[in-house]
């Protein structure tokens, strides 16, 4: 089956189905005669801008940018997904539960932060390129903070 077909799959089953991870995303669509890789199905929700976000009953699951292609804030995809920062000069390497780095760089791309130049995400680890390397501490820190977590531990 073709690339847009399996797709238009896709938004159909995580517009109606609470979907917690990329396996039961798999199954679902194999359930309807679609055979995926795990890296052609992150590539897929990637596209389409697919990110898991935390619900009101406080359980993760896939959802779709707005109406307006906004994505959901950090506080929303943070709870869910974000394992751990450390900072290194101008840098900032952000490490994701698997297959979450992308909706972790697009929640930071899209808050707009005026330290963050851009993103560049993998499957688990996200980097952050910040505009001067004065900012990468603070930076560490408000992730940590928006996970949840508080500030990190200083380790002397």
């Amino acid at each position: 089956m073709a690339k847009k077909e399996r797709k238009e799959a896709i938004l159909a089953l995580v517009r109606s189905h609470r979907i917690g991870s990329q396996e039961a995303l798999r199954t679902l669509l194999s359930d309807r005669g679609f055979t995926v890789t795990q890296a052609t199905l992150s590539r897929d929700m990637a596209e389409l801008r697919l990110v898991k976000v935390m619900g009101a009953d406080g359980g993760a699951h896939y959802a779709l940018p707005d109406a307006e292609g906004h994505v959901p804030p950090p506080e929303m995809v943070f709870p869910a997904l974000f394992l751990s920062a450390e900072a290194a000069g101008n840098l900032v390497v952000v490490r994701t539960a698997g297959g979450g780095a992308q909706a972790v760089a697009l929640s930071i791309d899209a808050a707009g932060w005026s330290e963050v130049l851009g993103t560049v995400a993998g499957d688990d680890t996200v980097l952050v390129i910040l505009r001067e390397a004065g900012q990468a501490t603070a930076v560490r820190e408000r992730l940590h903070e928006i996970a949840g977590g508080g500030p990190p531990e200083t380790v002397a």
